[in-house]
């Protein structure tokens, strides 16, 4: 892409992008990134609500400023109202570094709790001086009386450096601490080497307990866990975190009726299988947001739910003057839960502004669906909680169990542990439910529900509470965002591979070994391949004019590349085309010991005041299989004029999984097709050649 073209993009996103920020601060809302204003850079954050009304978040280190010539190596900041964030300072400095990191070594990743009275934070260590090799991950975990410090480093990492199987060490990193409803604490870790494991912490976090398990292969890392409606969802992002303006990075998530696992996305796929799983939660969709990705979840006042995550702009990704020192400042984005399953605004994915904002502060009770909630010092307390509807609805910890009573009767239920926590009580229509939490991060202690008809409209709280609040409860979005709509066949772009090639195809590059017959195009893996500099100008391509407007591609794939080998990188699936350094391609792809669909990018980026250069990065689908359907639709972005493609994937043609989108310049031809390459020598050496049959190419309209 050209300067021109990309100051155009620019300008056009900035101009809409101002006119959605004056339109949503007028009704109450915000714009992301939320940490505009403080740092220019603010990745990987953990958010929490503190004891003392303020809500904190904490982010792997990096600079403040866009020219990045300030930073920290461990970021706290502090904010009222979860959209308007200023500077607390940092972690950790000479006075109470880590003796066990190595005085090289950066933190990064962290994750937040309150645990028995303290706050825990969990960090990686990417250097320690407990081996004496480099990259010896580990997780660390420090402790403070207040969210804002002093940090207490407890002495010795909580997970160790873990040799690798093949040499080197696993990527321990990117910690996550969950409590169950029984008081078991657990901690979740994991990388692209070595995949997301689990080990039981002792009561106090700061030690582990017993053996590990593994509940998600190397394709995912940054994981985060919450209870839902009876079950734990793993939460993990999944591909590249860093390729400037084609950061692929987003979130997947699968659930279990066990922290320890199995863990299946939507369709039933297993977070371990080398088919992974994984259903999308978010994924960058066309606009400025690209590698949105390791995230946290945060309850605002009202029981709504939101994201924090990372994203990378775009437009403008990097340090000012610099090729490659990314941003990834933190967007706050609303997370709903549809038909089991979370989403970011109900599928539509990253936003630049939002009209709604988080409800952070307290109002009058004025409706009859309402939201309490009120710290308590201790669970062997007598009664502290908060009562609602002139008193007849009560949620209350009492010397060690949970009570909850309504007009209609009353429950309890005996807590695990004697800590400090947060009651909360929900009224929503005939019925009330009261929970009991930690840190109010997904993981409560104990919930209950009861039916209630009492109206009334005084609220309080109740004994010794402190930090009360009541607001309207939240109205959950029930319907997921529309899919692209599927037309008919436009047999004038279409084949059915019925007679030989159709027409309307080029070939660029010819294939020797591609052929037509009974019905289907049936094409070897290729070793010459696009990402390959040395041999993109002898790739054969299969390509076609596209359409103009909108139209959705589709083809259905059979690729015999099995299971749980290594066949790098056999692939084979759909093509847009513009030249050797501006294209996507969604594929079936064997990489390492996986199989996954991913719709890849590669373009030429000018930077502001840095030389261009070609990146590549790929976005994650769903789980393929020996027969995969493959989609790509296009429109037009109204703001830019530019072509966006949305990926989906299917392994029965019925239920599909829609993914990220990927964009080109408006003064671009694109042309579409299909491709079949990525194999090697030593893979064909063992394996052969993989051969992609393709039963139709169809574009709806």
């Amino acid at each position: 892409m050209g300067a021109r073209p990309v100051r155009r993009l620019i300008a056009a996103i900035v101009s809409i992008s101002v006119l959605l920020t004056a339109s949503a601060y007028a009704g109450g809302g915000y714009s992301n990134p939320v940490t505009a204003g403080y740092s220019a850079d603010f990745p990987d954050p953990a958010v929490i609500k503190g004891r003392d009304g303020w809500w904190y978040a904490y982010s792997t280190g990096g600079p403040y400023a866009k020219d990045g010539h300030d930073g920290d190596a461990y970021k706290i900041a502090r904010s009222r109202d979860l959209t308007h964030w200023e500077k607390v300072g940092s972690v950790f400095d000479a006075g109470n570094r880590p003796t066990w990191a190595d005085p090289a070594s950066g933190f990064w990743a962290p994750d937040i709790r309150y645990v028995d009275g303290r706050y825990v934070l969990y960090f990686t260590v990417h250097n320690t001086t407990t081996t004496p090799d480099n990259w010896d991950y580990a997780i660390g975990a420090a402790t403070a009386p207040t969210p804002s410090g002093p940090w207490t480093d407890s002495g010795a990492p909580v997970v160790a450096p873990r040799p690798a199987a093949s040499g080197g060490f696993e990527w321990t990193i990117d910690p996550a601490e969950f409590t169950d409803t029984d008081g078991t604490r657990y901690l979740y870790w994991g990388s692209y080497n070595g995949g997301i494991h689990v080990v039981r912490l002792t009561a106090d976090g700061l030690r582990t307990v017993g053996a590990v398990t593994n509940v998600a292969r190397d394709r995912f890392e940054g994981p985060y866990v919450v209870k839902h409606d009876g079950y734990y969802y793993l939460f993990g992002s999944s591909s590249n975190c860093c390729a400037g303006p084609t950061t692929g990075y987003a979130v997947f998530a699968g659930r279990s009726r066990s922290p320890l696992g199995p863990f299946v996305d939507k369709l039933g796929n297993s977070l371990t299988a080398s088919r992974t799983g994984g259903t999308p939660v978010v994924a960058s969709n066309g606009n400025r947001w690209v590698g949105t990705g390791h995230s946290s979840i945060v309850t605002d006042l009202s029981g709504q739910d939101w994201f924090a995550y990372h994203a990378v702009d775009r437009t403008d990704p990097y340090v000012t003057n610099s090729n490659g020192w990314l941003l990834r400042p933190m967007l706050l984005d609303r997370l709903d839960w549809i038909d089991g399953w979370p989403t970011v605004n109900a599928g539509a994915g990253p936003t630049e502004s939002s009209r709604s904002a988080p409800v952070t502060t307290s109002s009058p009770a004025t409706v009859s669906d309402t939201r309490l909630e009120a710290d308590v010092q201790s669970a062997r307390s007598s009664a502290q909680g908060v009562s609602a509807r002139d008193g007849r609805v009560r949620a209350v910890v009492d010397h060690g169990y949970l009570r909850l009573s309504t007009d209609r009767g009353t429950r309890s239920v005996r807590l695990p542990l004697d800590v400090a926590g947060t009651v909360s009580l929900e009224l929503r229509g005939d019925r009330a439910t009261a929970e009991f939490s930690e840190d109010r991060l997904g993981d409560p202690l104990a919930t209950l529900t009861l039916p209630v008809h009492a109206r009334g409209h005084r609220a309080a709280p109740v004994g010794a509470a402190t930090n009360f609040s009541v607001a309207p409860l939240y109205t959950p979005a029930t319907r997921l965002a529309p899919t692209p709509r599927i037309g008919r066949v436009d047999p004038a772009y279409s084949d059915d591979f019925t007679h030989g090639l159709g027409s309307g195809w080029t070939w660029r590059n010819t294939s020797p070994d591609a052929i037509v017959s009974s019905g289907a195009l049936r094409w070897p893996t290729e070793t010459n391949d696009l990402t390959d500099n040395a041999t993109a100008a002898k790739a054969a391509l299969l390509l076609r004019d596209q359409p103009k407007g909108n139209f959705v591609v589709e083809t259905k794939l059979h690729l015999d590349v099995g299971t749980d080998t290594v066949r790098n990188y056999q692939q084979a699936g759909l093509l847009v085309y513009v030249d050797d350094e501006n294209w996507m391609r969604l594929d079936h792809v064997a990489g390492g010991t996986g199989r996954f669909v991913e719709f890849g990018k590669r373009m030429r980026f000018q930077p502001v005041g840095a030389p261009s250069n070609v990146t590549f990065g790929g976005a994650m689908i769903g789980a393929p299989a020996a027969t995969t359907w493959l989609r790509l639709a296009h429109d037009v972005v109204p703001a830019t004029g530019e072509h966006r493609y949305r990926a989906a994937s299917s392994t029965d043609g019925k239920h599909w999984v829609w993914g990220a989108a990927w964009t080109l310049p408006a003064d671009t031809t694109p042309r579409i097709g299909l491709v079949s390459q990525g194999s090697s020598a030593p893979t064909e050496a063992q394996y052969g050649k993989a051969i992609a049959q393709f039963d139709y190419f169809h574009v709806t309209r």
